[in-house]
């Protein structure tokens, strides 16, 4: 059951309370791989920036546990000039009304107190994520937790369904990375720099796994068109209960179905991941979507402004998608660009703003 509050949609039930942005006509998402698992979606006047990593932090600077992440050296700060520049570079702060993470992982949340303070955006994600932004000095009314199942209404058109998720590695190999963990108070941060740690043992944890995004729109022709969009994954227990304080939050493949049934989907148009062929072959089954755009693939090192210094090759799991015919749609540059709607996806130029940023385009 949903009422309306001012400004407010509430979904009773989950305590969750996200902006309602007034319909603008026909619908169309604009999708923006900005690099990692950074994304910009533009959905009309909503504009959603996920995880948002743009600072780099160096990998000299981490030691300890099995993953080599646990721990770091020194606290850091994140690059606001460099956020700054991102957003200029996208049309500004009215281009993002809204901030999600995946996970809250340093390469996936370390930004985001930075967009939310440069945005005046509110943010969605972990209960982790919401303790990382305070601790940023961003006011706690400000981060929205979720845990899954959540239904959020981002318009009267558009609907995002929260799915619990797991993380990539193996608990045996990198319990530090892969475990579901939750930080359970705000991080103090460094007296000297006002940095934090952000190693995944200190004060970057998972936040308990991932949450995985499905979107619905209904545009005005009476269609609709939907995407999935999940920053991390484990082949090894997708099917497995993720257990937190004792509290069981399904297991990835479970909750997937659970909102697919939620939303009326037997397949979805897009499918945005990582995780290679082995959660591909897991994960196709369920969402059978109609293309497939590959994220988090490019390295967690190299500087954003030195642009992308690989191309994506996809191996055995191109072959995968091309038997089970699903169209793969492979980022060339960072700041990629593609229009999906109910006709499909279709690429779309953004060389002005890589020009902006400094990358080279064909």
């Amino acid at each position: 059951m949903r009422i309306l509050f001012g400004a407010f949609v509430i979904t009773l039930g989950t305590s969750l309370a996200v902006p309602i942005v007034a319909r603008q006509g026909p619908i169309q998402v604009d999708i923006t791989w900005m690099s990692m698992a950074n994304l910009h979606y533009q959905i009309g006047d909503v504009g959603i920036i996920t995880d948002g990593y743009i600072s780099r932090i160096p990998e000299a600077a981490f030691y300890g546990g099995s993953s080599g992440l646990a721990s770091t050296r020194d606290a850091f700060r994140p690059d606001v000039p460099a956020v700054r520049r991102v957003l200029d570079a996208i049309g500004g702060p009215p281009r993002v009304t809204l901030l999600l993470t995946g996970h809250s992982h340093w390469d996936h949340s370390f930004d985001t107190a930075t967009w939310a303070a440069l945005t005046g955006a509110p943010v969605i994600g972990s209960r982790t994520t919401c303790l990382q932004v305070q601790s940023e000095g961003i006011p706690a009314d400000r981060c929205t937790i979720v845990d899954g199942t959540e239904v959020i209404s981002l318009t009267p058109d558009v609907t995002m369904y929260v799915v619990r998720w797991n993380h990539s590695g193996d608990p045996d190999r990198n319990p530090e990375q892969h475990n579901a963990v939750e930080l359970d108070a705000v991080p103090v941060p460094d007296p000297a720099t006002g940095g934090l740690r952000v190693g995944v043992a200190e004060d970057f944890p998972n936040g308990g796994g991932t949450r995985g995004f499905l979107f619905v729109v209904d545009d005005a022709s009476g269609s609709s068109y939907s995407w999935f969009q999940q920053s991390s994954a484990s082949a090894v227990d997708l099917d497995v209960p993720i257990v937190v304080d004792d509290v069981d939050y399904g297991a990835p493949t479970d909750n997937l179905r659970a909102a697919m049934n939620a939303a009326g989907l037997d397949r979805v148009d897009l499918w945005i991941a990582t995780g290679g062929l082995s959660v591909a072959r897991l994960v196709v089954p369920l969402l059978r979507p109609r293309a497939y755009l590959p994220i988090h693939w490019d390295g967690l090192w190299e500087p954003f402004d030195a642009g992308l210094s690989r191309p994506f090759t996809g191996g055995a799991l191109e072959a995968f998608l091309r038997e089970a015919a699903i169209e793969l749609v492979a980022p060339g540059q960072f700041m990629d660009r593609w229009r999906l709607s109910s006709a499909g996806i279709v690429p779309r130029s953004n060389r002005d703003v890589q020009r902006t940023l400094g990358f080279s385009v064909p």
